[in-house]
């Protein structure tokens, strides 16, 4: 086992060592590989013959198979996959836009003022308690059970999640800036506007990329209690009517999605930032 050890490239133990592009793809992949083989042994052989049955868990192939099936398929209103995948993402989109206007400027507020951290931290910290899960009901008995419900739903979720971040961003910019500022007569709001705000804009890039991706974890959540369209529409009805397949290329779809969003988010930071270009 040693042996082994010393015979790798010295980056693979290097402690906050850079790993190069190859090894990082290498690595990325073999735990996607390791899935993909104990997922195919599962479910190999004849129907009877399987580890687990396909109507629970059907093998790789036959989803890649029935990728045709879901590009062709209609639902009642006669819309297709794009129609659902475009509606997501537009609920997605509005949800975040919602979550950035009210969080913003309160966790900006938070961060420079002590005055406002302290009113608002009890709220701030009971809100991470919240099972997401509850906030459903509630903002259905709100909205109602049309678009706004889905909406104000995926608002909260980003929010209870950005808003620690944001406070954190802010409360992260080292008091020299602040003592510059203050040395060359600046008000309370020229600091927080032209001296906060711009150096920890970097982090607050971050703080906005991470809760990006918490939208499409509760996508589903927020599409599967009315079937009103949606990837969590396909999900829903694919449970209870089948093929089953169309649920694991539902799931591979927000995947791809938000994997896409996340590396767009990473590519415009390095050229926003180039001083702090991203390692992701």
């Amino acid at each position: 086992m040693f042996n082994v050890i010393r015979m790798m490239p010295g980056w693979v133990f290097s402690i906050r060592g850079r790993v190069p592009r190859w090894g990082s793809f290498a690595l990325g992949a073999a735990p996607v590989a390791l899935i993909l083989v104990f997922w195919w042994m599962l479910t190999r052989g004849a129907v009877e013959e399987r580890t687990i049955s396909p109507t629970i868990l059907p093998s790789p192939a036959e989803v890649v198979w029935s990728v045709p099936d879901l590009l062709g398929h209609r639902d009642q209103e006669g819309r297709g996959l794009f129609f659902h995948v475009g509606l997501s993402i537009r609920r997605v989109g509005e949800g975040y836009l919602v979550a950035l206007a009210a969080v913003l400027p309160l966790g900006i507020l938070m961060g420079a003022f002590g005055s406002v951290r302290s009113m608002f931290v009890p709220v701030m910290t009971a809100s991470g308690y919240i099972p997401i899960a509850t906030l459903v009901p509630l903002t259905m008995s709100w909205f109602g059970t049309g678009e706004e419900q889905k909406v104000m739903f995926l608002a909260l979720a980003f929010g209870i999640y950005l808003l620690p971040l944001v406070v954190g961003a802010i409360e992260s910019v080292p008091d020299v800036y602040l003592r510059t500022a203050y040395t060359l007569g600046t008000s309370r709001w020229q600091t927080v506007w032209r001296v906060l705000v711009p150096v920890a804009l970097p982090d607050l890039w971050h703080a906005m990329r991470l809760s990006f991706g918490v939208g499409w974890t509760y996508l589903v959540l927020a599409e599967v209690i009315v079937l009103t369209g949606g990837l969590g529409n396909i999900i829903e009805i694919a449970r209870r009517r089948g093929p089953r397949e169309h649920i694991y290329l539902a799931i591979v779809i927000i995947t791809l999605i938000a994997w896409v969003a996340d590396i767009a988010w990473a590519k415009t930071a390095d050229l926003i930032f180039p001083y702090r270009r991203s390692r992701a």
